[in-house]
């Protein structure tokens, strides 16, 4: 380049240009040369090596590649050539020191802006590419990929500034360190979410696509997004709650992941029977509970029993008070147990039974706990009404009532 240079000016002086003007004019053609070949090496690199590079891998069977190696990627990293080009051939056409120093500065700083735009860009695709696979896909990668970036802006801004006040990095670094405590004072929600969103996936608490309820927070529905910031639900009514993430770990939430991997939805729910309705059962209505096929074989087991016991006992049974009978409350509740383990919808492998609760003024309440082997919310509760419209057209049959306070119709029925 300088033989150039030199050539240039002997051409400028024989066609009768003075020393001082031919030096001036290199100068400047030289500029110009070195932005020409700036300008040729950026696009040689764009349009000929990156192209092909890109249509290189897009023949690959492997997917991964294409994603890192994606056209924008590579058009990302093809900027940092041209300044590249003109820190080391600047010094060709420029003279002045001074000038030269604050141009080049300019020139690195241009280099660390682009280098900082590839990375991010690379970190985005690393991202896309964990995020489609299927082992990856629940985990809450977005938070760690937005805490990447923070940290390689801040390092870059760093390295900025002292490119700018011609300062080593680590002098700033050392400076920075006296200044943390303010530092942490304006990062504080990111550094809390960053160490949050940590915890939540070193203990595998929270991932895209749980179902979560945190009442204080009005949030009751799907996980979509969990970032450095934020934790994004989509509740049932379609509104979307944000929960920060450190609120999580500081507070209490339920997560319904378990109940979704399990073999069933739990149904716990009771009905309050009248206490006025329960009776011993006469020879009349064993008979009748007889031809409900659910009940023959327990009917006939257990009144075998309790004859059996009477007479062991020489108990008078004309006394209904005497001795071991059975009563109305006692068959339904048998009724239902064998009602329960006769449906398909009803999960047999968990735990299934009907149980009576403290009485209260308001009745025995009668409880039905088992597990819906369908756990879809709409099915669910489609299978749960269907089990309480039977259990409650059925109590009249066992001589029961329901019970239930007292209303207008009643009270105008008391009256007449």
């Amino acid at each position: 380049m300088n033989e150039l240079a030199n050539k240039i000016d002997d051409l400028l002086i024989s066609w009768g240009i003075s020393s001082h003007a031919a030096s001036n004019s290199v100068n400047i053609i030289m500029l110009i040369l070195v932005i020409i070949v700036a300008i040729l090496a950026d696009l040689i690199c764009r349009y000929i090596i990156v192209a092909s590079i890109v249509k290189l891998v897009k023949r690959t069977k492997a997917t991964w590649d294409d994603i890192l190696f994606d056209r924008k990627v590579m058009s990302y990293f093809s900027h940092i050539v041209a300044p590249i080009f003109l820190y080391f051939l600047l010094p060709l056409a420029i003279p002045d020191d001074k000038i030269l120093e604050v141009v080049r500065r300019f020139c690195m700083i241009y280099i660390v802006a682009v280098l900082l735009r590839f990375i991010t860009a690379f970190l985005a695709a690393v991202y896309y590419l964990y995020s489609t696979r299927e082992q990856s896909r629940n985990k809450p990668l977005k938070g760690m990929l937005q805490t990447a970036q923070v940290i390689f802006f801040f390092i870059g801004g760093i390295i900025i500034i002292s490119i700018l006040l011609n300062k080593s990095p680590m002098v700033l670094f050392t400076g920075l360190g006296a200044s943390a405590a303010i530092l942490m004072l304006v990062f504080k929600d990111s550094i809390m979410g960053f160490v949050s969103g940590i915890q939540l996936t070193a203990n595998n608490m929270l991932r895209v696509g749980d179902w979560i309820a945190m009442p204080k927070y009005g949030a009751d529905g799907i996980v979509i997004e969990v970032t450095l910031n934020t934790v994004k639900v989509r509740n049932w009514d379609n509104t979307i709650t944000t929960v920060p993430p450190y609120a999580l770990v500081s507070d209490s939430f339920q997560n319904w992941r378990g109940m979704e991997e399990s073999g069933g939805r739990r149904v716990k729910r009771s009905i309050n029977i009248d206490m006025n309705s329960v009776k011993f059962c006469s020879p009349e209505m064993l008979d009748k509970y007889k031809k409900i096929g659910l009940l023959k074989e327990y009917i006939d087991e257990t009144e075998n029993k309790v004859i059996a016991y009477n007479k062991q006992h020489n108990i008078d049974s004309s006394v209904l008070v005497n001795g071991y009978h059975q009563t109305n409350l006692g068959v339904f509740r048998a009724y239902l147990n064998n009602y329960l383990k006769n449906l398909p919808t009803v999960n047999q492998q968990m735990t299934c039974m009907v149980r009576q609760l403290q009485p209260t003024e308001t009745g025995i309440p009668m409880e039905l706990y088992f597990f819906s082997a369908v756990k879809e919310w709409v099915p669910y509760e489609g299978i749960q009404a269907d089990v309480f419209d039977h259990v409650l057209a059925v109590i009249p049959e066992f001589d029961l009532r329901v019970f239930q306070n007292p209303s207008g119709d009643d009270l105008r029925s008391l009256h007449s």
